[in-house]
């Protein structure tokens, strides 16, 4: 971004915008809906078998019940961040509370599997709505750099704990309750965030002003091409990266990415502004965001398998072991992060958090076919989650700093649309990955152990085989992860080069009327190379 100006810059504000009294009351509510939109992505997944039972679903339809949700949510994030510039952050995630928690209730209520999946996708596409209104009152309305750093370390937690959060929530409520409960239990959480949001969250719609209109061409473009990818990632995990199908996704949904930043140059009011990701430190971001993500989605599904198949644990002992991960990031979110922010430049947080990380994850790859949680998987979620902790509240705060009001939501669903798009890659490839290791391994020890016993195997020895495979799998593709989480260190040390803030965020909801000249003068306060106060 060029440092050159037409005119004469606005000195920087020495007075700090009027803080909103009920900011942290806010914040409570604003955590609420964005822990229910991300646990609600894992919550379902160790429900999955008793739903599958109780509606009758062959194995092939039965991952549309997480199919559904992703490709909804990941395909119309953009769209949903652009809604909450164009029609205020306040009425945007009040409706997508309100959407969330009918769709919740409909698939609670669901007595046919087709009837799960639409409201699967009506919970994504709501939550789509939801999530960037979310993370942009939390953008505009924490101001001051103290408690913007407190803020999101909160958010940041949440955003890197809900999922593990969501497989405790889904092991106990399935195993107490039934499956069903895993959808229910939104509409009470709905239903207290939308009553909090209507009494502590500032409404910022800015009556009277002219609106620019919605940029169709952009939504079909952006939209239309995240779907793409995001269902050929999921397609991938049943029938491979090789298949035409598959490439035809991938390739489709490239195609059209590229058009759509082609045409985002040229619409009188884009749907994702260009220049959001010009520069280098939110870019940087980005892309640390995604890889992360990529990275923990993947220990997220082998751990599963895991302590359900290789250590036997029953869904809630297995939602439970999940326990020192959460905590590890809420630990590193709020006591570390939150505190340091302020002190160090973000990458001075990223690149050892994703060194933590990767080394959590490469521990991982020496699971052995017996049990063992303590000796390999409790020291690797300390790891991991103190290594996301963090992360995630750098990365969160550096995307959305110095961003002008008229385009936090869209810069909120650029985050999440990496967060979500990493996952559903994430997922696919890396459980691709193990399964392809899997098949290869067990393939080649069945013959050799059938040569070996003149071609006759017991029921034991072949089980035994294909645990062993399994597990082979496991340590092959989490070994990718810990690579994956390398390069993310990599990109946030090379890329994210802003110092330690030293000021207030400029974007505040007292402050509509910023100049343009002005937003350029706070955003090169973020530019490498720049001081920042």
């Amino acid at each position: 971004m060029s440092s050159t100006n037409t005119g004469p810059i606005p000195p920087l504000s020495t007075a700090q915008p009027e803080c909103d009294p009920r900011r942290w009351w806010g914040l409570v509510v604003i955590a609420v809906a964005q822990l229910m939109v991300v646990l609600d992505a894992t919550i379902v997944n160790i429900a999955l078998p008793s739903a599958q039972r109780a509606l009758h679903m062959s194995d092939g339809n039965r991952q549309w019940v997480i199919t559904a949700y992703t490709l909804a949510f990941g395909g119309l994030l953009l769209l949903g961040g652009k809604i909450a510039d164009l029609v205020g952050r306040k009425l945007t995630f009040m409706t997508g509370l309100v959407g969330f928690a009918a769709a919740s209730a409909l698939g609670g209520a669901a007595q046919t599997s087709g009837l799960l999946f639409m409201s699967r996708a009506l919970q994504g596409a709501f939550g789509a709505l939801l999530a960037p209104s979310a993370l942009s009152l939390l953008t505009t309305t924490f101001t001051d750099v103290r408690e913007r750093s407190k803020a999101f370390g909160i958010y940041g937690a949440i955003a890197g704990g809900g999922s593990a959060i969501g497989l405790i929530a889904g092991g106990l409520l399935t195993e107490y309750l039934n499956w069903r409960w895993c959808l229910y239990v939104n509409v009470p959480i709905a239903v207290i965030a939308f009553l909090g949001a209507g009494a502590f969250l500032r409404d910022d719609r800015r009556r009277g002003e002219g609106r620019p209109r919605l940029d169709i061409p952009g939504v079909l473009l952006g939209c239309g091409g995240l779907v793409a990818i995001v269902y050929g990632c999921s397609e991938a995990e049943p029938r491979g990266w090789g298949d035409a199908r598959v490439l035809g996704l991938l390739f489709g949904g490239a195609a059209l990415l590229g058009l759509f930043t082609w045409w985002q140059t040229r619409a009188p009011s884009p749907l994702l502004p260009l220049r959001i990701l010009r520069n280098r430190n939110r870019a940087g971001a980005v892309m640390t965001m995604a890889l992360a993500v990529i990275a923990m989605f993947g220990m997220f599904l082998f751990m599963t398998y895991y302590l359900q198949v290789v250590c036997g644990y029953s869904p809630v002992k297995t939602g439970l072991a999940f326990l020192p991960l959460t905590a590890a990031i809420i630990i590193a979110s709020t006591q570390i992060s939150a505190r340091l922010m302020t002190h160090v430049p973000p990458r001075a947080l990223i690149v050892p958090g994703a060194l933590f990380a990767a080394s959590g994850l490469f521990l991982l790859t020496f699971l052995p076919v017996e049990p063992a949680f303590t000796s390999h998987v409790l020291p690797s979620e300390i790891l991991v989650g103190l290594g996301m902790g963090l992360i995630f509240m750098p990365v969160m705060a550096t995307a959305t700093s110095g961003v002008a009001p008229r385009d936090s939501g869209v810069t909120s669903a650029t985050v999440n649309t990496a967060q979500q798009v990493g996952g559903s890659i994430g997922t696919a490839l890396l459980n691709t990955i193990a399964t392809s290791t899997s098949a290869t391994y067990v393939a080649a020890h069945l013959r050799t152990a059938a040569a070996e016993a003149g071609g006759r195997l017991t029921p034991a020895v072949r089980d035994t085989v294909v645990k062993t495979g399994v597990v082979h799998g496991f340590n092959v593709a989490i070994a990718w992860a810990s690579g994956i989480m390398l390069l993310a260190a990599v990109v946030g040390g090379l890329m994210v080069t802003t110092g330690a803030p030293k000021h207030a965020a400029p974007a505040g909801p007292s402050d509509p009327a910023r100049t343009e000249a002005e937003e350029r003068h706070h955003m090169r306060a973020y530019e490498p190379g720049e001081p920042t106060g």
